[in-house]
């Protein structure tokens, strides 16, 4: 049997030569009729298809077990296994694996089972190859769109997820865990760069509204004067340019999440009608009057002080009340410095996915030196760093070496013989790793003896006796030794 095509044969109208240094889709063709496995493989070979030949569902199966197709062109009626046998094979093994019926005794019925099994498409004999190919066409490019749409929600599950072991992480996460299956306000607080977009989109990733939207508005990045029609939209006519009505992001987020970031800049005008809406789910658009019902959760976030907020003026003490039924503080960098070697490892491999710098690894050597640092900007300088680091180290290992100075000028202590990383011994690393812990933990509580010795669950004269082992002075502080201005600075400088 020849396909047909206008009346032409199937050869007359082959594509010119595909080059070779293309890689070509693979079709497998299954078919028990010899004549039709020939014409299709000289057609789609002519657009610029690899084509493999199967006779039975025996070899059908064995190949795509041993070098996967793209497609699958799969005959009905065969001797030995039938193509609706090998279709529902096919599926279970490779469930996203795109199959074409083909069939000269078409009916109906089996047409339905065929899809109710999985095909794609079902297409009756005599074949045409213009409606052969516009299938494989559909076929490749629905699977490609799928394929897309699965990589964009496993890299969405990513952004979902807060990497790190430290107690501060675990206990992060237990609080998200607790507070996302409910409809209550959360108000998320924390320095810039820690992470309270992530916590927010994990709160909804694990909420009951997870299926619809999250929507995500800056409060800070828009104007004041445009602000309300951005949140609840406007009528026609109502200002200077609406010349149609728009919905607002609570139209948008409705049944969903609405993510309000940096709430702290809300005028006191807007706070007054996010004020209304979290206590009635209702609003107006600018220049309406007719109440919008609405169901939406709010979650709100910033980097400020809100009670200072509400001190000055500038923020609503009842929308704050408002907000912060459930609060959710998110540590800065510096409180979980443990975790520093995982998110490492999980920015060179991001980095590395999404440009062309190809895959580094680091020195284990480099992390103790990270985590002598303050990191001010958090997270969000951290991977800044590393991917400086993949640009401008020439070789495919970063090292202590690879540093750049002006970060060594900023660590708490020089890069010397005394780094844990530097010493010979076990012994030696210990004694090095203790004494700069304890600098590190007596510099972070004020050089308060009974408080640092508290929080670090020892006793006072244990910590003491462990001061004097080391050889750390009381006075050290006053001589510079751990430079505790610089400190105060770094954190200043994040708040």
């Amino acid at each position: 049997m020849d396909l047909v095509y206008g009346g032409s044969r199937s050869r007359e109208l082959g594509n010119p030569a595909i080059p070779e240094d293309i890689v070509k889709q693979k079709i497998l063709v299954v078919d028990d009729e010899l004549s039709i496995l020939q014409s299709l493989k000289g057609a789609l070979q002519d657009e610029g298809y690899r084509v493999s030949l199967a006779a039975t569902g025996e070899e059908a199966i064995e190949d795509v077990r041993r070098d996967p197709p793209d497609l699958v062109l799969l005959d009905v009626w065969m001797p030995g296994i039938d193509g609706l046998t090998v279709l529902k094979d096919l599926k279970k093994s490779h469930p996203h694996l795109p199959v074409i019926i083909i069939s000269g005794h078409g009916n109906i019925e089996t047409a339905v089972r065929a899809t109710k099994l999985g095909a794609f498409d079902f297409v009756e004999k005599p074949l045409s190859l213009e409606r052969i190919l516009v299938s494989i066409q559909n076929a490749l490019e629905f699977q490609r769109i799928q394929e897309e749409n699965r990589m964009w929600r496993q890299q969405a599950d990513r952004r979902c997820h807060m990497t790190g072991s430290s107690p501060v992480v675990e206990n992060l996460r237990g609080q998200i865990a607790r507070a996302a299956p409910t409809s209550a306000t959360v108000l998320i607080t924390g320095e810039n760069g820690t992470g309270k977009e992530l916590a927010a989109r994990m709160i909804h990733k694990l909420s009951k509204r997870s299926q619809r939207p999250m929507v995500e508005v800056n409060c800070a990045a828009i104007p004041e004067e445009l602000i309300e029609s951005e949140l609840f939209g406007h009528e026609k006519g109502s200002f200077t340019g609406a010349y149609e009505r728009r919905k607002g992001k609570f139209d948008a987020a409705n049944g969903g999440t609405l993510f309000l970031d940096e709430i702290g800049d809300m005028s006191l005008r807007t706070q007054a009608k996010i004020l209304r809406i979290l206590q009635e789910q209702v609003f107006e658009r600018v220049g309406g009057s007719k109440p919008i019902q609405v169901d939406v959760r709010v979650v709100a976030a910033t980097n400020k002080d809100l009670h200072l907020e509400i001190e000055s003026g500038r923020f609503r003490q009842d929308l704050y009340y408002r907000l912060n039924v459930i609060p959710i503080y998110v540590p800065p960098l510096r409180e979980r410095l443990q975790d520093i070697p995982l998110l490492v490892g999980e920015f060179l491999n991001d980095i590395a996915q999404e440009s062309a710098l190809g895959v580094k690894t680091i020195d284990p050597g480099v992390f103790g030196i990270l985590q002598q640092y303050h990191w001010p900007g958090n997270v969000r300088e951290l991977r800044n760093f590393i991917e400086r680091l993949m640009i401008m180290t020439p070789g495919q290992v970063i090292r202590p070496e690879d540093l750049p100075a002006d970060f060594r000028r900023q660590l708490r202590k020089p890069l010397d013989e005394e780094s844990p990383f530097r010493q010979s011994t076990l012994k030696e690393a210990r004694h090095s790793f203790e004494r700069e812990y304890l600098l590190k933990k007596l510099d972070e509580y004020g050089w308060n003896i009974s408080l640092t010795a508290a929080r670090i669950g020892i006793e006072r004269s244990h910590l003491h006796r462990k001061m004097r082992a080391l050889g750390i002075r009381e006075t050290e502080e006053a001589a510079g030794g751990t430079e505790p201005e610089s400190h105060t600075g770094g954190a200043a400088s994040a708040t």
